[in-house]
């Protein structure tokens, strides 16, 4: 039986043992105040008591955490990990997560999941095992295929029926909410009344929308304010998915989406955002961006020959600047937000923004993106190029939780260079270079930003905060050390500082390595209390 006093109650009966006892830290709570010293107590995978220093609690284990600070673990709002569990191999440890201090994620944005593919990949993690915890939100492209498989159109009043019976069904499994991913095929032929329709089917749940807008690059401002009129329209909390100002067109933009949603707020909407911190969304090969008139990307060794081909060179520009009817990344985000991360054998091609290249070289920008794929070995670009000052605008807003819009990364994805280095570093970056050294905002606020925000947004009650009767996720770190070290060209570096994580009482990550322990599991939507 937990012992629920808190740090000034009295109450626990003498001589009761715990399982764990973290000794000599500074406790950071989760809410934003400023750390204090405590000692906390765990017993039977949550917190039974934060008390006094001096207090002497008996523990089957002890841990020493001075000159440390302890927090609620990190939760990751946006992150793709989970979905990669087919390409694992045994139980989802999930370094990349636990090595920043990650106790919990986030499955299924962007639309991704229909309940069918969800119940798979819980009873799959469930079989296998977990690192970190994990939720999920149930997925309009998911569940679009399921309904309308194959078919790029709006969708019939039977059809939206059809689709919100999905909704429910996903809320009714614990799902956190409704996600979107507006930019991508089929979730592209939705209308807004498709997609309010369907958001209004988490209501009974208490359930959220979460959404990769319509068109970031070319129609920002119109395209994430089609998720707060949602919100307004639909009183369902929104979230605004890895927020950013992308490209040439939008730097320096972001404060008109700030003055929108402040502007909503101050109407009595709830509207929250994500953001991970780095310049430079999807990482992919200049070759990879290129579609035949079918809308397939060609066969690496078959390029060069195509692109030499009149005929076939301009069939391709169509289609890879039209999308060829569905999705294509040049039409999704425009040259403009590609920026050149490597170029070996030539690095004076690094950094260079691909518009402002071809500008320099007297092209077209398809044309010198062309002589990027062909003339140059593996040229590898950011497909959302970020000025550095937006980030900073938009980060230290206190309506802003940390993501990572991470993907597992396992050595057949980082042989291909498609690893990006927010999936290890994100949080360890927000902490050491944001908070520490930038003094953007203090460790209070980061540590808020990364657990009770995201954890109240998404109705993780008993997560997000040390506290008696909470969920024993917690990570202790060395605030002077911790920091990212991941990078383009070594994306799977790990994270330096944090010391030991425990999920659900477990110490699953310690000193540099995860200890093989799986207690993570499936998360269920848990309101906190009006």
């Amino acid at each position: 039986m937990l012992c629920l006093a808190a740090l000034s109650a009295g109450g626990c009966a003498a001589g009761t043992r715990y399982d764990l006892v973290i000794r000599n830290g500074t406790v950071y709570d989760g809410t934003g105040a400023p750390g204090r010293a405590a000692t906390v107590a765990v017993k039977d995978g949550r917190i039974a008591r934060v008390a006094d220093p001096r207090a002497r609690l008996n523990g089957g284990a002890t841990i020493d955490a001075r000159g440390l600070a302890v927090a609620p673990g990190f939760i990751d709002p946006h992150s793709h990990v989970p979905e990669s569990l087919p390409q694992m191999t045994g139980a989802m440890l999930d370094v990349q997560d636990l090595s920043q201090g990650v106790t919990t994620i986030l499955a299924s944005p962007d639309g991704e999941l229909s309940p069918t593919q969800m119940r798979w990949l819980i009873g799959e993690l469930e079989r296998r095992g977990s690192g970190p915890n994990y939720a999920c939100y149930v997925g309009h492209n998911g569940i679009r295929s399921a309904v309308m498989p194959g078919q790029r159109r709006a969708a019939t009043d039977a059809e939206v029926v059809a689709m919100a019976a999905q909704v429910r069904d996903g809320m009714a499994m614990g799902c956190v909410g409704f996600s979107t991913g507006l930019m991508y095929d089929p979730g592209m032929f939705a209308t807004e009344a498709e997609v309010q329709a369907l958001a209004r089917a988490v209501i009974p749940f208490g359930g959220s929308y979460d959404s990769h807008t319509r068109d970031p690059g070319f129609r920002m401002l119109e395209s994430e304010s089609e998720a707060v009129r949602l919100g307004r329209a639909t009183g369902v909390p929104v979230k605004l998915a890895h927020l950013k100002a992308v490209g040439l067109i939008n730097k320096g933009r972001i404060g008109d989406v700030i003055a929108m949603v402040e502007g909503a707020q101050a109407d009595g909407v709830a509207v929250v955002a994500d953001q991970y911190p780095y310049d430079g969304a999807t990482l992919r090969y200049a070759r990879e961006l290129f579609l035949t008139a079918d809308g397939k990307v060609p066969a690496a060794d078959a390029l060069a020959a195509a692109l030499a081909d009149p005929a076939q060179r301009e069939a391709m520009r169509a289609a890879t600047e039209g999308g060829a009817g569905g999705f294509s990344w040049v039409k999704a985000v425009g040259y403009g937000s590609m920026r050149i991360v490597d170029a070996p054998g030539a690095p004076a091609l690094v950094d260079r923004n691909l518009e402002l290249l071809a500008r320099e070289w007297g092209v077209a920008p398809f044309d010198a993106l062309a002589r990027l794929a062909t003339g140059y070995r593996d040229v590898r670009l950011t497909l959302g190029s970020i000025d550095e000052d937006d980030i900073r605008t938009l980060i230290v807003k206190p309506w802003v939780m940390i993501s990572s819009d991470g993907f597992y990364a396992d050595a057949a994805t980082l042989a291909a260079g498609k690893a990006h280095p927010r999936s290890w570093g994100s949080f360890a970056r927000v902490l050491g270079h944001y908070s520490r050294d930038l003094r953007l905002f203090p460790l209070e606020e980061a540590i808020r930003k990364m657990t009770s925000l995201p954890a109240d947004h998404l109705g993780l009650a008993d997560r997000g905060r040390i506290a008696p009767g909470k969920a024993a996720d917690i990570v202790i770190f060395d605030p002077a050390t911790i920091d990212a070290r991941a990078t383009y060209l070594e994306p799977s570096a790990q994270a330096t500082g944090v010391v030991t994580v425990l999920v659900n009482g477990v110490v699953a990550f310690d000193r540099g390595k995860p200890t093989g322990a799986t207690p993570g599991r499936f998360v269920r939507r848990q309101p906190l209390a009006p």
